[in-house]
């Protein structure tokens, strides 16, 4: 799998893809990951990227030509499953849009930044849109390296236990278990004794049972349709 990263700030993606799984996975050719700085396909002698809005207002507005330089240098190498830009306005990221993600060869995410990028962007070169929450941050550089990271431990061969992904929370709107480890017994907490048993039957009954009553009572949202 291939990404690229559109970004006007690409120091911020420097150490996210630089350690743990993420590195793994590029060491091990499971996936690439490119940074492009926007700026490097400015026309303007400055390399500027942005400009003031239309009708006034605060804030600066990312310019067209830049980004759909970049886009079309991209995609002139290689197809792409889809174009991503991330806005706050954009659908919910959960984990059912990222285990579709991960089943993609190439994909190119823009990073949103200033007041946003010209509507025209979004019309023209944008094939999805996506948050990662109802809130605002400076850039979506952040946005990108989360989308990144639950991305990229999906793809087999990323994490050693490739099993380990899929009994992760949400993957069937539920949250995980607890989980113990040794020792058994720490000040008096001790760890449930189905876990000690060997009884695989009764120890995934226990783990269904511990999920549901886990998100029945910390996301109960998650259970509409479910029951």
């Amino acid at each position: 799998m291939r990404i690229d990263i559109l970004t006007v700030v690409p120091e911020l993606l420097e150490s996210p893809f630089k350690h743990s799984i993420l590195k793994r996975a590029q060491d091990n050719g499971v996936v690439e990951i490119h940074v492009h700085n926007i700026r490097d396909f400015s026309t303007d002698k400055h390399r500027k990227v942005d400009d003031y809005a239309f009708s006034g207002g605060a804030g600066m507005v990312m310019t067209i030509q830049p980004i759909e330089a970049a886009i079309n240098h991209l995609k002139a190498q290689r197809d792409y499953d889809e174009v991503i830009y991330t806005s706050p306005d954009g659908e919910i990221f959960n984990q059912q849009i990222a285990n579709q993600c991960s089943m993609y060869q190439n994909i190119i995410i823009l990073c949103g930044h200033y007041k946003g990028v010209d509507q025209r962007v979004r019309d023209h070169l944008i094939t999805r849109e996506i948050s990662i929450g109802d809130y605002v941050l400076t850039g979506g550089e952040m946005a990108a390296a989360v989308m990144v990271d639950s991305i990229v431990r999906l793809i087999p061969g990323a994490m050693s236990d490739e099993t380990s992904a899929l009994t992760d929370s949400f993957q069937d709107n539920l949250l995980s278990p607890p989980v113990y480890t040794r020792p058994a017994e720490y000040h008096g907490w001790k760890v449930p004794e189905i876990l000690l048993s060997g009884n695989d039957k009764q120890v995934n009954d226990w783990k269904e049972k511990e999920a549901w009553e886990r998100t029945k009572r910390l996301r109960p949202d998650l259970l509409k349709g479910h029951e």
